[in-house]
């Protein structure tokens, strides 16, 4: 019942990767949701209270939840944390990852601007590129792949927080640290880059958790393109491209 709450958590608040699992293998899921869950009660954490230190209590909870996971306690009373913490022992993955990402959500309680576009890549480093990583891991990725996924990570990274960029300026965010169009189609294609760099890269099992950011491409490609769509919000591909692409990734075993 608990992995079905994870699914039931990432369909509604993370459609994308809902669909990349769902196109999995059923014992890939198993892995997936749970992750994908983590990270979505993780990333909306901070926007569910006004005040500041009620939002680092939040994440402070899941900093110490993940940590007694690691230490090998009993995991906490939560629908989210006893399938997490399945998957963490199982594959005997890192926690300093996990706890990274908890640490760089604290940009969303601070309401500040980035220092520099290095600031930023540490952050989605950190969040997007760190799930990816811990989402191969949990399907078997090898310690070698890590810079590969990691680069796919990131680009997909960076395509999501494009996509955001409007909803994060209206919650009072500061989203990038140069807004000029130049700049914005500079950070397009420093996510390109990260995928041409990974491209040919072959991840076996882990496939599935690497073709969460089959949507970088189309839209890094965009935004480069036409740096003005980021502010306008009209980024996103239709929902028939958007599906067809990952169901032609799937059919062809692809990433």
């Amino acid at each position: 019942m608990s992995l079905d709450a994870c699914a039931a958590l990432v369909e509604r608040g993370d459609p994308d990767r809902f669909l990349a699992a769902m196109a999995a293998p059923p014992a890939a899921r198993a892995m997936l949701f749970p992750l994908y869950a983590f990270n979505l009660e993780v990333a909306r954490a901070p926007w569910v209270t006004q005040e500041p230190l009620i939002a680092e209590m939040r994440l402070q909870w899941w900093r110490d939840a993940v940590g007694e996971i690691g230490e090998g306690k009993r995991p906490r009373a939560h629908e989210v944390v006893g399938p997490l913490a399945g998957v963490i022992q199982a594959r005997g993955l890192p926690v300093v990852v996990f706890d990274r990402q908890i640490a760089a959500r604290r940009w969303d309680i601070e309401k500040r601007p980035f220092d520099d576009l290095p600031a930023l890549i540490g952050h989605l480093d950190a969040t997007g590129a760190g799930l990816i990583w811990l989402s191969a891991l949990a399907l078997g990725a090898e310690p070698g792949m890590e810079p590969q996924v990691r680069r796919v990570g990131l680009a997909g990274a960076i395509a999501s927080w494009l996509l955001a960029v409007p909803d994060l300026e209206a919650r009072g965010r500061y989203p990038l640290p140069d807004g000029r169009p130049a700049a914005v189609a500079a950070l397009a294609e420093q996510g390109l880059a990260a995928l041409r760099k990974a491209k040919g890269a072959r991840f076996g099992a882990a496939t599935p958790a690497v073709r969460a950011a089959w949507r970088a491409g189309d839209i890094l490609k965009l935004a480069a393109k036409e740096p003005d769509r980021v502010a306008e919000g009209t980024l996103g591909t239709s929902e028939f491209r958007r599906r067809a692409s990952l169901m032609w990734r799937v059919a062809t075993n692809r990433w």
